[in-house]
């Protein structure tokens, strides 16, 4: 991906459901925040120039951010009034990278990948006359989602957006679409600047929804398509513990196959859990009920488990562990 790329990840959301004093960006997906993949993601998409807006409760966002080994901006909005709003917040940060383009995401979306990212730039960067593309998903139930509504299929216009029809405004063949607005995009930033500042405040809520900036930037003459991501696990999130132990799941599957696939046997996955950025050798067995996360690397040929729980440790080759605790230690 090319330079003057710069992301603004949306992170002031209360998460009132989750029923905790923490803001719901900070909910953890296989022992790190919600927040650390999304940030992640954007980081390996070769995007280092990240602003995190934040809301509710910040001082733990702050507090996290701060403990990262890198630099990320952060701006505060004061005021609940929508993602429009949230966008504006970011009005220097947009300004001082204003000579290229940002991506606009969700805080509270862990699947968001790179190759979806970087695949949806490189569709924006080659369209003509550019100015927003929205990444979309293709799911099994839509309900509740905006819905993409593209342009007719001739020729050259199979990607172009038509528009973004919430579903409490959608008809009954609007609501038939399955391909959803996951929430995150691309602006070239000088469009963006522009919809900002003409976007309105909704008569129904008193909220300005960044939404509203497709429109504006389609009728100022720029092109807006929609690239559908690969990945339908792109638009989830948790609003709840429920929907958080769903996500928990999705990943925990995620990394056991990429382990299996790698040659680590796992011969029962019961209670098995990796943290994502743990590294295990190939001809590694782990057993049910081990638990491996941290700043973790395990050689080949060792045995883990069952009923194993290592953490920050570094295990040489061959090594066997089981029903024990093992933290910040090299073996």
């Amino acid at each position: 991906m090319q330079n003057q790329l710069s992301a603004v990840i949306l992170a002031g959301g209360e998460g009132k459901r989750m029923k905790s004093n923490r803001p719901k960006v900070l909910a953890e997906v296989m022992f790190q925040p919600i927040l650390k993949w999304v940030i992640d993601a954007v980081r390996g998409a070769g995007i280092e120039d990240i602003c995190v807006v934040t809301g509710s409760k910040r001082e733990f966002v702050d507090e996290y951010l701060q403990s990262l080994p890198f630099t990320v901006e952060t701006v505060f909005q004061s005021e609940r009034l929508g993602t429009g709003h949230a966008v504006m917040q970011a009005a220097d940060f947009l300004e001082r990278h204003k000579s290229g383009d940002v991506l606009i995401l969700n805080g509270d979306g862990p699947f968001i990948d790179v190759t979806t990212i970087q695949k949806a730039f490189d569709a924006h960067n080659h369209s003509s006359n550019r100015g927003c593309t929205v990444i979309s998903a293709e799911v099994e139930n839509p309900t509740g989602y905006g819905r993409i509504v593209r342009e007719s299929d001739k020729q050259n216009d199979s990607d172009k957006l038509k528009a973004i029809i919430e579903e409490k405004e959608a008809n009954d063949e609007i609501r038939k679409i399955r391909e959803i607005n996951s929430g995150a995009y691309w602006f070239e930033v000088n469009t963006l600047i522009d919809a900002l500042g003409k976007i309105q405040k909704s008569e129904l809520t008193g909220e300005y929804y960044l939404t509203d900036t497709i429109a504006l930037t389609k009728n100022s003459g720029r092109t807006v398509l929609a690239f559908k991501a690969n990945n339908a696990d792109s638009v989830l999130g948790a609003n709840d513990c429920i929907q958080l132990a769903q996500l928990n799941e999705i990943a925990r599957k995620r990394i056991l196959n990429e382990h299996m696939k790698n040659g680590v046997v796992i011969p029962c996955t019961d209670g098995v859990m990796i943290g994502k950025d743990v590294q295990i050798g190939a001809n590694t067995v782990i057993l049910p009920s081990s638990v491996i996360r941290g700043n973790t690397t395990i050689g080949s040929f060792c045995e883990i488990g069952p009923a194993a729980l290592i953490e920050n440790c570094k295990i040489s080759d061959g090594t066997n562990i089981s029903n024990t605790v093992v933290k910040n230690e090299s073996r």
